[in-house]
């Protein structure tokens, strides 16, 4: 029998002695401890009714056990659906209808809600995590040894949810192959061995947490200060004993601004890496300053995993996000023929390789079109291509502003800002206007201390930037509405500006 993933990942650590998680607590499971616990909880998800190819809705929290019934998922042979713990009961219906899963695994605190939400979609309930943990007490009492199920490469392992910021959130069909494919180039790249350590602060309901660091960790067989959520004052006890950080932006920018955060604690550090959200380069040049490492930026998507990849050995140059990782081809094209652009001009960022989903769950017509006939994927995403093969993210394609006919790339006025004094971060982003068809709002967000000067700030602009691309209005907020993973998120933004533009023109 052979098993795809679990096979690569997980069965060769078997006998496997060597600290594979730490946790909060201080304990330490060995990699045979957690493949004999993710054995147990397989005898839990088969007793419970689960057959190759259903789905397991999870939303509970950060825990040893959530990872081991990751591994459990993949050897029974099922499909493993994470979800964002922050989801709400309403949220969790529509991906419970959409999914209709066979077993859901909650929080123990949330079992009384869960229950109405299995019941109505006659799904089996487990719960993990504090002591009502039904799954955790059931998987005490089974084997820790599990006839792993058979699948092939093109067999499903997950199915991952879009954000939904636009319209409808859909499930990205991810095979044994896309996940397997995209975490060997991973280890390869980055030179990931079962020397390292790494410590890990993301969620692990998303691919970044869950499908970049797990799965590489795993393959390689490095060692995981597993942290139950991102903690300045305990990464900064961590690192001296670590060698591998993944993060998104946020986690540079806070641990920057505690002075305890010095080239002497990441002087044992190998290998800083950035993504889900883009790195200001004002940060990544003051991370250098700092600790004398250069951040690795990669840019990768729900439905593709990893993309490109800043090089581990060469430049990693700030505001881009690298090259197409080998086996995998990335191009620019018009948005509206598909022909691809030439180096420098912006255009759709397209994705083709063994990482890119099967398609959109029970959506053929999203996926016939977002899935070119000839493999490619059409990101949504909006790059440019240097001269010498870097590729920068230019934004979403519905980021884009139209203003008076011109089309206007946000991130570009965005960078504008960012270089006043003062300016710690800005979004731009467009709202509807009866004479330019969208209006360019920008908002800004002050560095501590610091009160700005919206007039300065557009007298700057002025002389930088050509009048079509001029913001028509400039507003302070504390801080810009981001998603979990630290995205900004501009639809909240233009739904905001929109109803006070609307209060505004009605008073």
């Amino acid at each position: 029998m052979t098993n795809t993933l679990y096979d690569s990942l997980f069965a060769h650590h078997a006998g496997n002695e060597v600290p594979f998680l730490l946790l909060d607590d201080g304990k330490v499971l060995s990699y045979d401890a957690f493949l004999k616990r993710a054995a147990q909880i397989a005898h839990v998800l088969r007793n419970s009714g689960v057959s190759p190819g259903d789905r397991i809705v999870v939303q509970t929290p950060k825990l040893a056990d959530t990872i081991a019934l990751y591994a459990a998922s993949v050897q029974v042979g099922a499909v493993y659906l994470p979800l964002n713990t922050a989801y709400t009961m309403a949220e969790l219906d529509y991906f419970a209808s959409d999914a209709q899963p066979a077993v859901i695994v909650c929080d123990g605190n949330d079992e009384a809600e869960f229950k109405t939400l299995a019941d109505r979609y006659g799904a089996n309930l487990l719960t993990l995590g504090g002591e009502a943990s039904s799954l955790g007490h059931a998987a005490d009492e089974q084997p820790s040894v599990f006839e792993t199920v058979d699948r092939g490469p093109e067999d499903l392992a997950a199915l991952l949810y879009t954000s939904g910021t636009t319209g409808r959130s859909k499930g990205a069909m991810l095979s044994h192959r896309n996940l397997l494919s995209n975490a060997q180039t991973l280890v390869d790249l980055w030179d990931i061995t079962n020397a390292d350590r790494l410590v890990h602060a993301l969620p692990i309901f998303h691919t970044h947490g869950l499908f970049v660091a797990m799965n590489t960790s795993l393959l390689a067989g490095a060692t995981v200060r597993l942290m139950g959520k991102f903690d300045v004052g305990v990464i900064l006890d961590e690192l001296p004993r670590a060698t591998l950080l993944m993060g998104v932006p946020t986690f540079y920018t806070r641990l920057l601004a505690d002075d305890g955060f010095t080239d002497e604690v990441t002087g044992n550090m190998r290998l800083f890496i950035s993504g889900s959200a883009p790195l200001l380069a004002e940060t990544h040049m003051a991370f250098e300053a700092r600790t004398g490492h250069r951040i690795l930026e990669r840019y990768g998507m729900t439905e593709t995993n990893m993309n490109t990849s800043n090089p581990y050995s060469g430049e990693r140059r700030a505001g881009t996000v690298g090259m197409a990782l080998p086996g995998t081809e990335v191009i620019v094209t018009n948005p509206e023929t598909g022909v691809p652009l030439p180096q420098g001009e912006v255009g759709m960022i397209e994705v083709r390789g063994p990482n890119v989903f099967k398609g959109y769950w029970q959506m053929p017509e999203k996926t016939d079109d977002d899935l070119r006939k000839n493999g490619f994927f059409i990101t949504g995403d909006l790059g440019q291509y240097s001269e010498d093969g870097y590729l920068s993210i230019v934004g979403r394609s519905k980021d884009l502003i139209i203003t008076g006919g011109y089309n206007v790339y946000p991130k570009e006025i965005e960078d504008a800002l960012n270089d006043i004094d003062g300016v710690l971060e800005s979004a731009v982003f467009g709202i509807p206007d009866n004479d330019f068809g969208e209006k360019i709002i920008a908002a800004l967000v002050a560095e501590p201390g610091v009160e700005l000067d919206t007039d300065q700030i557009a007298s700057t602009i002025r002389e930088k930037l050509s009048r079509f691309k001029h913001p028509r209005r400039y507003e302070l907020v504390p801080e810009l509405p981001r998603n979990t993973m630290g995205k900004v998120q501009k639809n909240v933004l233009r739904d905001q500006h929109t109803k006070k533009e609307s209060a505004s023109a009605m008073s």
